[in-house]
């Protein structure tokens, strides 16, 4: 009996630690995460075929959306919507910029995804690329939507760092009072 519970003593003291560990570990992880600029290294292609690179993401806050042209609702739903916001919000166009990055790059060339995006908006910009890049880049911890469309636009001060979301179908006048947040802070 002594020995069972020595033995059930040292592996709740095992487990205990490895819990201190691993709490330790995603903590430090989350805080990594959250403090620095957004993505990984990556190379991919804009609408107008020019090489795109992780540093779009900086210098100017950005609004980064995650679909698909294909897709029926959400998608041309969230790039009116986002269109529609930045117009209120920066109408010249000079504080805020935008991009339509494609989860389906098989099928959404930058061509496809430039017509796409041109028909609702001049300041979005549709990213493509090959196939693994572009999933790569969207499985990213920042883009909180790895390898999947989702529905939320992503923001990025202009450091590059994930300051929130706009989730889908949000009220306009609340999705409004977010985009100038990234201009002050």
């Amino acid at each position: 009996m002594k020995t069972l519970r020595l033995v059930l003593w040292i592996a709740v003291a095992l487990v205990a630690g490895l819990l201190g560990w691993l709490t330790l570990e995603m903590t430090r992880t989350k805080e990594q995460v959250a403090g620095g600029p957004f993505g990984v290294p990556f190379q991919l292609v804009a609408q107008d075929g020019k090489q795109i690179t992780e540093k779009a993401f900086t210098g100017k806050p950005t609004a980064l959306f995650f679909g698909f042209t294909h897709c029926p609702e959400v998608c041309p739903t969230t790039l009116f919507e986002l269109n529609g916001w930045l117009d209120k919000v920066d109408p010249d166009g000079s504080k805020l910029q935008a991009y339509f990055v494609t989860v389906d790059p098989e099928r959404d060339t930058p061509e496809i995804i430039g017509q796409y995006v041109g028909n609702v908006s001049k300041r979005i910009t549709g990213i493509s690329g090959p196939p693994d890049k572009v999933l790569d880049m969207a499985a990213h911890p920042h883009a909180d939507h790895p390898r999947a469309h989702t529905a939320p636009v992503s923001l990025l001060d202009a450091p590059g760092r994930c300051t929130g979301t706009i989730p889908y179908g949000e009220n306009p006048d609340v999705a409004e009072e977010q985009l100038p947040h990234l201009l002050t802070g």
